[in-house]
């Protein structure tokens, strides 16, 4: 199973389009408090977090700062993807006081909500290793943050399902009720899909059997329970790839993953976060 569906191209506009935007929004034109700072001074500031996490969004820091000053200097202590624990230590920053104090609030959000993402998407692929299932992600993202936050979930050890609407094909509830013809759905689909990567969603096991019947080879099993998952996959008989959804929480992921199922998809890696608290704080001044 492919972890990341998004190329480099596409990272890197992301990273630029992001940080471009939430520099706008938070400075606009001018960055009234670090006027008052003189314009030639310097520091040396540096970032730490203040719980456990698994760090994300390096590329995302870097630019803003970048953006703002192509001078200044970002040692990592850390890799992208590492571990770090509390009162630890993640970078240093040199440069021109003003964009550093300009880009503190800017950077530090994608960090910590990019680290938030990565952090508990290990936690989730911790708690189900040994199993044969994988963890994905949705489509249930922070509105302009799609690729950051999908990013994150592979550097936090899961897998990308969907980027969007337009590069998979998922024919939902909705969908089925919309066109009252699910046996004409698959047909269709194709014509757009020639990769046959279509995914469908079922509520029961009637679904389940008639969505095989018809041929399809990617189905979502949403909001199953235990019994009825491992049901699915008795009657699957390995002829599709199932995908579980929906109310999936720690107490019951391995339980889940047990049950055979290969894909285990979560939106509360992505939209229920909580940010991993990071701070910087200037270490040394200097007026030039």
């Amino acid at each position: 199973m492919q972890r990341s569906k998004i190329n480099k191209k596409t990272l890197a506009e992301a990273i630029k389009k992001n940080v471009k935007m939430a520099l706008q929004e938070d400075i606009e034109n001018i960055d009234l408090s670090s006027q008052l700072i003189e314009a030639k001074s310097s520091v040396r500031a540096y970032v730490k977090s203040k719980e456990l996490a698994i760090i994300a969004g390096i590329p995302w820091f870097n630019s803003t700062f970048l953006i703002l000053d192509p001078k200044v200097k970002i040692k990592w202590l850390v890799k992208e993807g590492e571990i770090v624990k509390k009162n630890q230590r993640l970078c240093e920053i040199y440069g021109k006081t003003r964009p550093i104090l300009s880009g503190e609030r800017v950077a530090l959000n994608f960090l910590q909500t990019l680290s938030a993402t990565s952090t508990i998407t290990n936690q989730y692929v911790k708690a189900i290793a040994n199993t044969p299932a994988k963890i994905f992600d949705t489509r249930k993202t922070i509105p302009g943050l799609r690729i950051a936050q999908k990013y994150a979930v592979t550097i936090g050890g899961g897998n990308n399902q969907r980027i969007g609407l337009f590069d998979q094909i998922l024919i939902k509830e909705n969908h089925i009720k919309a066109s009252k013809k699910m046996g004409e759905l698959l047909p269709l689909a194709l014509k757009y899909l020639k990769n046959k990567d279509i995914q469908i969603e079922v509520e029961n096991l009637d679904q389940l059997k008639k969505a095989i019947d018809l041929g399809f080879k990617n189905i979502l099993l949403d909001n199953f329970n235990i019994k009825n998952l491992k049901k699915a996959v008795l009657l699957n008989k390995k002829r599709a790839i199932l995908e579980a959804s929906g109310n999936i929480t720690f107490k019951n992921v391995k339980k889940i993953a047990l049950t055979g199922v290969n894909r285990i998809s979560l939106g509360s890696l992505t939209k229920n976060i909580k940010a991993i608290d990071l701070s910087m704080k200037i270490e040394a001044f200097k007026s030039l």
